[in-house]
């Protein structure tokens, strides 16, 4: 990847979810969390969210695990296969984290998961987090 030289560069996180008042709710917990600085762009699905990277990068993936067409776990599939994103973190967000589904996620190489309840601290934490392994 290139270097950013000096001056700190705001994060740029990708939110995908179906729901449109859950991506505000997200958007809205990473603002209070200090991301506010952040280049926040969204998806509302799997498919969607692999044309936006193709055109813009993200430093981070936010992505709902129950999407209605599936297409989550095509997302995180083909994402990883994507030379350049293969060291983004993806965090799965979800609001039944049963185990199952989650390792799942894991599995497909996602890089953690956050409960849809979350406080903005924790979404911070999660974050930072995954960014420190690399």
């Amino acid at each position: 990847g290139e270097t950013h030289g000096g001056g700190f560069m705001p994060l740029r996180i990708l939110i995908i979810d179906d729901s449109p008042a859950m991506r505000n709710f997200i958007r809205r917990a990473l603002t209070l969390s200090g991301l506010d600085g952040a280049g926040i762009f969204e998806a509302g699905g799997g498919y969607e969210a692999i044309e936006k990277l193709k055109r813009e990068p993200a430093d981070v993936v936010l992505t709902d695990i129950n999407m209605p067409d599936g297409s989550v776990m095509t997302f995180v599939r083909e994402f990883r296969k994507i030379a350049e994103f293969a060291e983004v973190p993806v965090i799965a967000v979800s609001t039944d984290a049963t185990e199952c589904r989650v390792r799942e996620m894991l599995e497909l190489g996602a890089s953690g998961y956050v409960k849809k309840t979350f406080h903005p601290e924790t979404i911070r934490q999660v974050i930072d987090q995954v960014r420190v392994r690399g």
